[in-house]
């Protein structure tokens, strides 16, 4: 314990001596002063802000479509860094120790098109079928796939602008990403959901109360009126149970 404590020691007065290393991930460098890149900065941090999204609907949801696409975005992650020690092309901009990684094709373009033309898919081909009647449901869907893809515009103008990236390497990321949304979604929807139903019976799933949502055309309105019927439900028979005075 002497010998640790003492380490420790030598460790917190020869900081001057030790090479700090930052964690880049989350890290986004902006010309000071710069409001316009300081609003590409935020913007490029999106990617992380889908990805805590992506957890937590996991853990309060547990639906196969949502795991389903968050494996496509973990696989889509590991192909964009396969690419990039294949093609082995620098980033426009070095950095000194923040970034040592290749850039291309740009990971952030492709995690956020792929995110994207993914929502694209699922809305036009998953919701078709939902109130296409109804002006609203129709509106939401416009407001959705619209904000997506204006985020997948922003987030490769700030990547190129930030000069963390080549406008070619955010183009073919952002190509990439376009063309394993597309491949993953063909997956999921004809491979996969069909055999939903069956994974949802394992007892591995009912354990961890996974479930397929495939038949249900609106969720969110089922959830809606079946939490309401069920709160009125024990409203009243808390109601009756009261004693009468």
């Amino acid at each position: 314990m002497e010998n640790e404590a003492l380490s420790v020691s030598d460790v917190l007065h020869n900081n001057g001596e030790i090479e700090w290393q930052p964690l880049a991930l989350t890290l986004v460098e902006y010309p000071k002063g710069d409001l316009l890149g300081k609003f590409f900065a935020f913007i490029s941090l999106s990617p992380f802000g889908i990805g805590a999204g992506f957890v937590a609907l996991i853990l309060f949801r547990r639906d196969l479509h949502t795991i389903a696409f968050f494996t496509g975005t973990l696989l889509n992650e590991g192909l964009n860094i396969v690419l990039k020690h294949i093609v082995c092309e620098a980033r426009p901009l070095s950095r000194g120790n923040l970034y040592n990684e290749y850039g291309m094709p740009s990971s952030h373009a492709q995690f956020i098109w792929f995110f994207s033309i993914y929502v694209l898919y699922f809305v036009l081909i998953r919701l078709h079928h939902i109130n296409n009647n109804s002006i609203i449901s129709a509106l939401w869907r416009v407001i959705i796939v619209g904000g997506c893809l204006m985020l997948s515009l922003l987030v490769s103008i700030a990547r190129v602008y930030l000069h963390y990236h080549t406008t070619s390497q955010v183009v073919v990321g952002g190509i990439v990403g376009f063309i394993f949304a597309t491949l993953w979604f063909a997956i999921v929807h004809r491979v996969f959901t069909p055999l939903f139903p069956q994974l949802v019976s394992l007892k591995l799933c009912e354990m961890l109360m996974i479930r397929d949502t495939t038949l249900i055309p609106n969720v969110l309105w089922f959830e809606y009126t079946t939490s309401r019927q069920e709160a009125r439900a024990r409203g009243r028979k808390m109601a009756a149970l009261k004693p009468t005075q």
